[in-house]
């Protein structure tokens, strides 16, 4: 308004000026309460501009004075939200730093200034009693902020860690499903519902929450594909373990399912390939060990494949294994399993010169009781003394450990199930509790005689690769030779669901 007033008063003089320079100045008669003045055209404009800006001066005067109350309570407010926001930015860094009482003062000194964000200030209120280590403090303070609609889900989240914090786990997951109720995407309510289906081995209900999961789209389909199949195994043991019929063959169904899934979630594959063949369809049992093999061997799988038959030779039971190491023959656990088919049809030597293939590998104690095996069958005991002194000191295979000690494989608690669940859903690695418990699992050594023999080495290459009697247990150097070698070593017990028969 005040440019506009300025610009017609200049645009005025400046049509006065031109109209003077041109010489026509124009006359102007005033006559007001019987006076009368005369004078030019442009002098009268100049002085009714003169008075109107005097006029526009005064009343905009009159404006700034009427005013200033206003403009007070202005600055005021400005100064005050100023205050406010330094007071909010300063304590939740001090909620970052960790400094509780410096953020429950800034907090406190937040609430009393806050005008235009009082939902940043009960935030910081909730925050600094945590800093603070206060539980109850911050328990009000999470409370206090349900009562605002935009507040709740975080204020359930708070309650919800509070919860967790103590050990409430029932008061966590109520809070959670409220949150969950309340946000579609709240992954962290979703999370905690889910750790608590699994602590309470409740298969089911996690695999529901994980399918919603998935239609919330909280998780991929791939994470959900493969969790659902690592409980759906695990509902398979645990109906297994009832000995119920009808319960037995929902558990068939499950593991059956849990292996179309995931062909490489071992445990899924072993517990359909037992149950299968308990129902008899051994066939169709070998079939899902196949399939599983080309996506990932384990030495569980071998086995189960090994125990489905029970009446057949070793010549038959090697050329089983043989043909199953044929499906991925450049996996480690193929070329462990040749040697195994080898030692199994009685070939001695075949299993010496697979055995020798294995030598790059790193040494395990599995590797190291195949080496012993192979060379105790080929008549050098002296060798096979000396590689299962090395595995004496060897570390174990973690996947050697899904095995107890009686064979059978994946006889998991319920805790177990569920963290390999979780594990396999996110990174599709199968965890090995056994193994990160070191609980004694399958022998990875055989019995050996504890007396050398003499042997003849000539054209053979140097069987010790140290000193005969390094890194074995037990043993003198003196001690006679009383005990001639085996013919053949010792079979291994290896079982996994019932011990098998003497093949025929």
């Amino acid at each position: 308004m005040i440019r506009s007033a300025v610009f017609l008063i200049l645009a005025a003089l400046a049509a006065a000026f031109a109209l003077s320079l041109a010489g026509e100045s124009g006359r102007a008669s005033i006559v007001w309460l019987g006076w009368r003045t005369d004078t030019t055209a442009t002098t009268l404009l100049i002085l009714v501009l003169l008075v109107s800006f005097l006029a526009f001066s005064a009343w905009r005067l009159v404006l700034w004075v009427a005013e200033t109350p206003r403009r007070a309570a202005a600055a005021r407010a400005e100064s005050r939200r100023r205050q406010e926001i330094e007071a909010l930015t300063r304590g939740f860094t001090a909620v970052a730093a960790g400094d509780g009482a410096e953020a429950r003062r800034l907090a406190a000194k937040a609430a009393d200034l806050s005008a235009e964000a009082p939902a940043l200030a009960r935030l910081l209120s909730a925050r600094a009693a945590e800093t603070a280590e206060d539980p109850a403090a911050a328990e009000a303070a999470w409370t206090a902020m349900l009562a605002f609609p935009d507040l709740r889900l975080a204020a359930r989240r708070g309650l919800t860690t509070l919860a967790l914090t103590r050990g409430d786990r029932a008061s966590a997951v109520q809070h959670a499903e409220a949150a969950f109720a309340l946000a579609r995407t709240a992954r962290w309510a979703w999370r905690v519902l889910l750790e608590a289906r699994l602590e309470a081995g409740d298969w089911e209900a996690a695999r529901d929450l994980l399918k919603t999961g998935q239609d919330r789209r909280i998780v991929s389909p791939e994470v959900a594909e493969r969790g659902r199949a690592a409980l759906l195994a695990a509902s398979a043991a645990q109906l297994d373990l009832t000995g119920d019929v009808r319960a037995r063959s929902r558990a068939a169904d499950y593991a059956l399912e849990a292996a179309r899934l995931q062909p490489g979630f071992a445990p899924g594959v072993v517990m359909a390939a037992r149950l299968l063949s308990g129902q008899g369809k051994a066939g169709r049992a070998a079939q899902v060990i196949e399939n599983a093999w080309k996506v990932a061997p384990h030495p569980a799988l071998w086995l189960a494949l090994r125990d489905l038959k029970t009446q057949e030779t070793p010549r038959e039971r090697a050329g089983r294994l043989a043909t199953l190491a044929a499906l991925n023959p450049g996996a480690r656990e193929s070329r462990i399993l040749t040697v195994e088919a080898a030692l199994t049809g009685g070939d001695a030597a075949r299993a010496v010169e697979l055995a020798r293939g294995l030598e790059a590998e790193p040494l395990t104690a599995r590797i190291a009781g195949l080496m012993a095996r192979a060379a105790f069958a080929a008549g050098r005991p002296d060798e096979a003394r000396v590689w299962r002194g090395r595995g004496i000191a060897a570390p174990g295979e973690p996947d050697w450990s899904d095995l107890d000690p009686e064979g059978r494989a994946f006889a998991y608690q319920p805790a177990d199930w569920a963290r390999l669940a979780v594990s396999f859903a996110e990174t599709g690695e199968l965890i090995h509790p056994r193994h990160e418990r070191r609980e004694p699992g399958l022998s990875d050594l055989p019995d050996l005689p504890m007396s050398y023999a003499e042997q003849d080495f000539t054209g053979l290459e140097a069987p010790a690769p140290f000193p005969i009697g390094e890194g074995l247990q037990g043993e003198e150097d003196d001690e006679p030779d009383l005990i001639p070698p085996p013919a053949a070593p010792p079979p291994a017990r290896r079982r996994l669901a019932r011990p098998p028969r003497d093949a025929k």
